[in-house]
């Protein structure tokens, strides 16, 4: 059981920490929608360096999207034009005196903006 554990561990795309999956089960508890199965994560052009992360409540799979599912059951769907530049990615969500917001730690980014709102791969 160990080793199929691990293999299915292993093709996540990406990870989603314990404080991401709590907030995110938070939010969909109060959309109220039944329809719903998660969240979707994806990438558009846009801010000084190219590329920023978009989120948004999803009731479906595609095709060619990749489902990561957080340890309290939420789904995490990577929208399929995004699944390459998200490989090895941690999602956390973290909580300060300024503010509280999701951030990704991306493996694959090469350079980011000075805010951190956008990044190139």
């Amino acid at each position: 059981k160990t080793s199929n554990m691990a293999a299915t561990a292993g093709k996540q795309i990406m990870s989603v920490t314990k404080s991401a999956a709590q907030r995110l089960g938070k939010l969909m508890a109060g959309r109220n929608d039944a329809g719903l199965i998660g969240v979707r994560v994806g990438l558009r052009q846009r801010g000084c360096n190219g590329m920023s992360y978009t989120m948004d409540y999803t009731d479906k799979v595609n095709k060619f999207d990749e489902v990561v599912e957080a340890d309290n059951g939420v789904k995490v769907v990577v929208d399929s034009k995004a699944v390459m530049f998200l490989i090895g990615t941690e999602m956390d969500f973290v909580s300060n005196e300024v503010g509280s917001e999701f951030v990704f730690s991306n493996p694959n980014k090469k350079s980011e903006c000075g805010c951190g709102q956008s990044f190139s791969v």
